[in-house]
Order: C-alpha cells, then sequence, then structure tokens
C-alpha cells in the first residue's frame, strides 16, 4: 500500500506535509456537546434529541418540525435540569436492556437496521419510516450490533 501524505495550509498555500513535521491537535471521531436536560423526569441514555434553547435539551418527536431536528443521542442518563453528553457524530452505544427503552424493543437494535426518529413517542426511535402524507420522516442511523448505532442524522422530510 502506498503511503500518502496529508494536505496541510502554510503561509496561506495548500502543499503536502514536508519530512520531518508532525500534526498535532484533538482529534475525535465522536463529537459531543455539553447540553442542559429541559424535560420533567429526564431523558434517558440513547434517546434523540433536539435542541430547545441555548445549550438546553429536549426529547426529539418526528410529529412537528421544530421537534424533528435531531442534534444528537444522549450518551448518560440526564436528571431534570442536569448536565449530559449529547453525541452529534460517531458511534452511540448502550446496553440491549438501554435500547429496548429506546427503541421499543426486546434485545437491543437489529443489526443492519435503519431507524428513523418516533412520530408517537417523544425520545425514542423505530425501524418503521413514517409513510402517512403530513408525517415527518427523519432517518438517524443503523445499528452495527444489537448495543451499537452509527449515527446519521438527516434533516426532516415532509410527507
Amino acid at each position: 500500500m502506498a503511503t500518502r501524505k496529508p494536505l496541510v495550509i502554510v503561509g496561506g498555500q495548500i502543499e503536502q506535509l514536508q519530512s520531518g513535521d508532525t500534526l498535532s491537535g484533538p482529534f475525535a471521531e465522536i463529537e459531543g456537546l455539553s447540553q442542559t436536560s429541559a424535560e420533567a423526569g429526564g431523558i434517558i441514555i440513547g434517546s434523540p434529541v433536539y435542541s430547545s434553547a441555548v445549550n438546553t435539551v429536549k426529547k426529539a418527536q418526528a410529529n412537528a418540525s421544530g421537534t424533528a431536528k435531531v442534534l444528537g443521542f444522549v450518551t448518560a442518563s440526564i436528571v431534570t435540569t442536569g448536565v449530559g453528553t449529547v453525541q452529534t457524530s460517531g458511534v452511540v452505544a448502550a446496553s440491549t436492556a438501554e435500547w429496548d427503552a429506546v427503541a421499543g424493543t426486546t434485545g437491543g437494535l437489529a443489526f443492519n437496521t435503519v431507524y428513523y426518529l418516533s412520530k408517537d413517542t417523544a425520545g425514542m426511535i423505530t425501524s418503521t419510516a413514517p409513510s402517512a402524507v403530513g408525517e415527518l420522516v427523519v432517518e438517524v442511523g443503523m445499528a452495527i450490533s444489537t448495543t451499537e448505532l452509527v449515527i446519521n442524522i438527516k434533516r426532516p422530510i415532509l410527507l
């Protein structure tokens, strides 16, 4: 396999990384945001959420355009007015029991299945896309195991 050099900007010009130079800095495959829960009763791990105010989230639901704009998934349960992390990219992991609570399943997520934001229940996902006129379709990710979901949040589509 050929060795490839990354492109860098030096003095405003794009060039290959020169021999002896290195790259440093924070690198992460996962992006997480610190957010406050505005939900009475809190938000459980794996729940899809939307931004309801600055640095504040609520459970997302595909029943209205304002609540269907998914920001990401809660990585650990957040109590009411508590602060937690919302993961916006990468792979979000939870136990099969935790996914059962979010997806309404038994045994966790179904491998290679695309999941959508639920139109019926806030903070839930489903493997069945809404299909009626006037409903919102929001793809949120695909299961790569019973415990892992690759986040792939799409914009809401009004049918």
